[in-house]
C-alpha cells in the first residue's frame, strides 16, 4: 500500500520506529492509519533486517483510540462495531503479540481505549510519568476491546480488571508500574531516549531467542506445567544449534562482548 503521513517509520540500528501520526486528534485511529501500522508490522515481521520494534505517538499524547467521528451512530445507519474489531484491531493485536521479535512501547501521554491496550499487548511498555491509562469504554457504553478483557486480569487481577473497566478511572503511569501493568514510568523528558537505548539494546541481543522467549511467556497463561516444560525444551532444543549461542558461550570463555546476529 502507499506510504501514510498517519504513520510515521523510520529504521536504524535493527530497530523499525512507528510513530502514530495525527497529533491533532490525539493519535486516535481511523482506517487509513490502522492499515499503515498494520504494514509496518508486517514489514518487521518480513524483513531480517529488523530485529526490534518501537512503537510511540506523535504531539501530547500517545493514542486516543478510535477516532468517534468515524464511528458516529448518529450519522445514519447502525453501526457495526464487531466488524470494526474483526477487520482492524483484532489483526493489530495479533500482529504484536505473534511477531518474534521484540515490541517496545514508549508512551508519552494519554492512552485511552483502544490505544492502551495497543499499548499493553507490547512486550515492553515504558511511560512518561505524565502519561495515564484510561479504559474509556465504558464512558461510552462499551466493552473494552482490542484484548482489553484479557491483559488486565491477567495482568492486574479479577478486582482491579473490573474496576477500572467499569468505573474508566485513569491510571497514573507510576500506578501502572506499581501494579505491574508496565515496565516503568520514567520522566517525561528521558522516555524517549530511555526508549530508543532500550529498543536498540534489544535489537543487538540474541534476538531469535528474545522472540521464542516472547512466545514462550504468552504460551504460558494457558499450557499446563507439563506442557510449558516440554515446550522451553524444544525451544531450547532450537536456540542451542543456532549461531547466537555459540557466539554468546564465545564472548563468555573469550572475556568479550558478544556480536549476536539473531540466528
Amino acid at each position: 500500500m502507499p506510504a501514510s503521513e498517519t504513520i510515521l517509520s523510520a529504521f536504524a540500528d535493527g530497530v523499525l520506529r512507528l510513530t502514530l501520526n495525527r497529533p491533532e486528534k490525539l493519535n486516535a485511529f481511523n482506517d487509513e492509519m490502522h492499515l499503515a501500522l498494520r504494514a509496518g508490522f508486517a514489514r518487521a515481521g518480513s524483513d531480517a533486517g529488523v530485529r526490534a520494534v518501537l512503537l510511540t505517538g506523535a504531539g501530547r499524547g500517545f493514542c486516543a483510540g478510535q477516532d468517534l467521528g468515524d464511528r458516529d451512530p448518529s450519522a445514519g445507519e447502525a453501526l457495526d462495531l464487531g466488524r470494526t474489531i474483526e477487520a482492524f484491531y483484532n489483526p493489530l493485536v495479533r500482529q504484536i503479540r505473534n511477531l518474534e521479535k521484540p515490541v517496545v512501547c514508549a508512551v508519552n501521554g494519554v492512552a485511552a481505549g483502544a490505544g492502551a491496550n495497543i499499548a499493553l499487548a507490547c512486550d515492553i511498555v515504558l511511560a512518561a510519568r505524565s502519561a495515564r491509562f484510561i479504559q474509556a469504554f465504558a464512558k461510552i457504553g462499551l466493552v473494552p476491546d482490542s484484548g482489553g478483557t484479557w491483559a488486565l486480569p491477567r495482568l492486574l487481577g479479577e478486582a482491579r480488571a473490573k474496576a477500572l473497566a467499569m468505573t474508566g478511572e485513569p491510571l497514573p503511569a507510576e500506578k501502572a508500574a506499581e501494579w505491574g501493568l508496565i515496565w516503568r514510568a520514567v520522566e517525561d523528558e528521558a522516555l524517549a531516549g530511555e526508549a530508543e537505548a532500550l529498543a536498540v539494546r534489544l535489537a543487538a541481543g540474541p534476538t531469535r531467542a528474545l522472540g521464542l522467549t516472547k512466545q514462550a511467556i504468552q504460551a504460558a497463561a494457558t499450557n499446563s506445567l507439563d506442557a510449558q516444560l516440554d515446550l522451553e525444551r524444544d525451544l531450547q532444543r532450537e536456540v542451542g544449534r543456532g549461531g547466537d549461542y555459540a557466539e554468546g558461550v564465545a564472548a563468555f570463555l573469550e572475556k568479550r562482548a558478544p556480536k549476536f546476529t539473531g540466528r
